[in-house]
């Protein structure tokens, strides 16, 4: 029987057109990637990931300016694209998937609550673009559906 999950049309897609990818992963904690090399067969389209949860991991590894985390925050758009940059620069693939946001319960705020998050997605041959999502539920309901997200994402991007 067909596997027809999305993590499964993800390497289907990125293995009939050739490409890589690889994740810089916060509050999803390395689910993203653990969802696509559940796959048989994922290690020739995924190349590997950085969970960054604390900012000086976003500084250190993925080179996401400290001015930018300052100024937007570790869950922003800014900080997603720079997150995605990185680790297109760390391992070279095709694509590059960011995920920053705030699972809680806690950590929230009225102008970021528990749930707001960026997924960013950078191409070596088209730039970065970021989504901003909001999802309910508990914590495992929101690193679930971000992971998703990121997951659609890339099904996207290898579609046209």
């Amino acid at each position: 029987m067909e596997d027809v999950r999305l993590e499964a049309q993800v390497g289907a897609a990125l293995r009939a057109l050739g490409w890589t990818i690889c994740a810089a992963e916060s509050c999803t904690g390395g689910l993203l990637l653990h969802r696509v090399t559940n796959i048989p067969g994922s290690s020739a389209y995924v190349l590997g990931g950085v969970v960054a949860y604390a900012n000086e991991v976003k500084e250190l590894l993925l080179h996401v300016r400290r001015e930018t985390m300052i100024e937007y925050g570790a869950v922003s758009a800014e900080t997603a694209e720079e997150m995605a940059r990185g680790a297109l620069d760390i391992f070279g693939t095709t694509l590059a998937v960011s995920i920053t946001g705030i699972a809680g319960p806690g950590g929230g705020s009225p102008e970021k609550p528990v749930g707001l998050t960026y997924i960013g997605l950078a191409r070596k041959d088209n730039g970065v673009m970021v989504q901003r999502h909001f999802w309910d539920g508990d914590r495992e309901g929101i690193k679930q559906a971000s992971a998703g997200a990121a997951l659609q994402v890339i099904l996207e991007a290898a579609a046209g």
